[in-house]
């Protein structure tokens, strides 16, 4: 059984390390900027200094942070992973990041003689708990097949789309999808509660039909209850949405709808949302409407 480096113990990070701690996976991670959290330590996780010696100590290495700049640092930065690498290891970003500076960090790693994939997921806080996060993999067959072992232990849907860097571009894509899902969504729940109708039974009126979808499950009684604590903040959405909007300025590609619900994610994160969950984008609607799908408790 190969042995692990997971580095990113946050939200989802911390329960899908967890997952491979009770499958028997031997799993290093480093004591960056806090103490790595005592549970896991008590189930098994070892301990490291800096990332270099997660590098060495693992014969793969997981990254699972927020952003570009952040892996850009972990893999390659003082004490980076890039340090502590030898022929024959593999490394697996699961963030969200850009498509174009994945592909740039593939080449780094793939010059030391090691294998690169990336594989961001979707799934939420929810998914990572139970094991149920879709994985979309970019890189070689040969290294998708090496990790799917790992994969198994913290996902169901997991799919090999294409080189390095479509595993990004997929998760945008998903991402897209998400943002304009939850905001149609807050669209109709807003638009039934001013009409006088209840929420509530709109949306459960909802679910039996084509409108039917795992948002208006989930995200619509989050709206309807004012359950805002985060699974996926909003300040990671409008991270990815941002991304997607680049990406698709150097294509010459026009997302004018995600480009109007970025615009709605910036108004919740002026009015101190950025760390609420991404169903709180109804709030902007609201406070345009006039009027809030329910009230809060």
């Amino acid at each position: 059984m190969e042995t692990i480096g997971f580095i990113g113990l946050g939200i989802m990070g911390a329960p899908m390390a967890g997952h491979l701690l009770d499958a028997g996976y031997a799993v290093f991670s480093s004591e960056h900027r806090k103490p790595l959290p005592a549970e896991l330590v008590a189930r098994g996780l070892k301990a490291v200094r800096g990332h270099d010696s997660v590098a060495r100590a693992a014969d793969i290495v997981i990254t699972m942070v927020s952003d570009t700049p952040q892996v850009a640092e972990v893999l390659f930065g003082d004490k980076g992973v890039a340090q502590g690498l030898s022929p024959g290891k593999l490394v697996i970003d699961m963030s969200s990041i850009s498509p174009i500076e994945t592909k740039k960090f593939a080449a780094r790693v793939n010059e030391l003689g090691c294998d690169y994939l990336d594989t961001p997921v979707s799934g939420g806080e929810v998914g990572a708990k139970a094991a149920s996060l879709t994985i979309m993999a970019g890189g070689s067959e040969k290294a998708f097949e090496r990790a799917r072992p790992i994969f198994e232990k913290m996902g169901k849907n997991i799919t090999l789309v294409g080189e390095n860097g479509v595993g990004q571009t997929t998760k945008l894509a998903n991402q897209i999808v998400v943002a304009l899902t939850i905001e149609a969504v807050a669209e109709a729940l807003v638009f039934a509660a001013k009409a006088g109708a209840d929420p509530a039974k709109v949306r459960q009126a909802l679910m039996g039909g084509l409108a039917s979808s795992r948002i208006l499950e989930v995200h619509g009684e989050r709206m309807v209850k004012r359950s805002f604590q985060p699974g996926f903040r909003i300040e990671l959405h409008q991270k990815d949405l941002n991304l997607a909007l680049e990406g698709a300025k150097a294509l010459g590609v026009a997302l004018p709808n995600t480009a109007s619900t970025q615009q709605l994610f910036n108004s919740c994160a002026a009015n101190d949302g950025a760390k609420e969950d991404h169903s709180a984008l109804v709030k902007a609607l609201e406070r345009m409407a006039g009027h809030e799908v329910a009230k809060s408790e």
